[in-house]
């Protein structure tokens, strides 16, 4: 018997993770991905863009990125914009693409990105407790015969638990990737 606090609990707890899965796509483990670069800025037509919304971005193998602008003419502002992400990058502009190869990565820097991820993980943690909390606070409010409301309790519990286990073995991965050389 599923509860509409708990469902919406569930719900917020699944976009905690999703949101934490995210952030962790967008931190390097020497492995080329397209997320990498597709939210670097770009001057296009006067304005600021993403920029997977002027070009075809693809990894034709684990250390290059390659990009393929819509429009030839923004060559130069595609590789500006990746400079000026400071993501460590260097492109090369070739003709009509633009290839970013990755570089090695130090121990060092391994290092600071398990910690991003750990720091981002405990973000996403304390988001899943929060709406743990809440969800708790409008079960308290709707004033639930009581063992509905131990159950409800129980089950919020359960999902909090499986939302943190989730978060918890994703980091695991994440930070193995990343040690990995």
């Amino acid at each position: 018997m599923s509860h509409p606090i708990l469902n919406d609990a569930q719900a917020r707890m699944k976009k905690a993770l999703d949101h934490t899965l995210h952030e962790f796509s967008s931190i390097h483990t020497g492995k080329a991905t397209p997320q990498m670069v597709e939210t670097v800025m770009v001057e296009a037509y006067g304005s600021m863009t993403p920029l997977k919304q002027c070009a075809a971005i693809s990894t034709p193998d684990a250390r290059l990125i390659q990009i393929q602008p819509w429009d030839t003419t923004l060559s130069k502002a595609i590789a500006k914009g990746i400079i000026d992400a400071n993501l460590g990058f260097n492109p090369i502009i070739d003709g009509k693409i633009i290839r970013v190869p990755l570089p090695d990565m130090s121990r060092e820097r391994r290092q600071e990105f398990v910690k991003n991820a750990h720091r981002l993980a405990e973000e996403g943690r304390v988001h899943v407790r929060n709406v743990r909390r809440d969800a708790i606070e409008t079960a308290k409010k709707a004033k639930l015969p009581e063992d509905e409301m131990k159950r409800l309790e129980k089950d919020i519990q359960t999902a909090t638990d499986k939302a943190i286990a989730d978060i918890n073995t994703h980091l695991a991965h994440k930070e193995k990737d990343l040690l990995t050389v």
